[in-house]
């Protein structure tokens, strides 16, 4: 992940499969009984939760694929079939796809929202963390991972700026300019679950013919 084009790749995918738009109406309903300044605490916290969660997940992820004997290519395939259910679904722009009315509805009554529901699951969720897992499996890796962190950095301030901003976005967005966004997004989170599931389906081919 040295070339600048790989790490812009990488950041608007993992950007896409975060899905920070998309947590939009979630974090104005769980936030709504909430004052301006301390949405924007929330928004906050929200993001650097968001962050360790993802940055452990890619620092141990991989050892705990061992202890349950998954293979990284598995995971490939696996985590592409993930990503294409998330892409259909935010091309048909539907609810989001982490975290269900029960769970919005509980949160809603909860003092501190910033970690759950919003960090995780609605950032840090299944397709990010399988993401940022097999990223931390493309080299060695200690010096993978602070290359790893940096992009999971960016896509959290990204993150933090939309929910920082989630009232004046969803009120010149609308619905509609919400869901034309996340249906774009769905588009790219569809052909990255191309990418991972042949890419997985390679590497399991290869070696059951090694």
């Amino acid at each position: 992940m040295d070339d600048p084009t790989d790490i812009l790749k990488t950041l608007l995918s993992l950007t896409a499969l975060v899905d920070p738009l998309g947590a939009i109406p979630v974090f104005l309903t769980v936030t709504a009984h909430q004052s301006a300044q301390k949405q924007r605490i929330t928004a906050r916290r929200a993001a650097i939760w968001a962050f360790l969660i993802l940055v452990i997940s890619a620092a141990a992820g991989k050892y705990v694929l061992e202890v349950f004997g998954v293979s990284v290519a598995s995971m490939r395939v696996a985590g592409g079939i993930l990503f294409l259910f998330m892409g259909i679904e935010m091309l048909r722009a539907e609810p989001n796809r982490t975290i269900n009315e029960d769970e919005v509805e509980e949160a809603e009554h909860h003092a501190d929202v910033a970690v759950v529901p919003l960090a995780l699951p609605l950032l840090a969720g299944p397709g990010a963390m399988g993401a940022v897992i097999l990223l931390a499996d493309r080299g060695p890796m200690w010096p993978q991972l602070p290359k790893v962190s940096g992009v999971v950095g960016a896509v959290m301030v990204i993150s933090w700026i939309c929910l920082h901003l989630a009232a004046p976005i969803g009120k010149r967005l609308g619905v509609t300019g919400l869901n034309i966004l996340n249906r774009v997004m769905g588009l790219i989170v569809v052909a990255i679950a191309v990418e991972f599931i042949v890419a997985g389906v390679k590497q399991l081919w290869t070696g059951s013919a090694g």
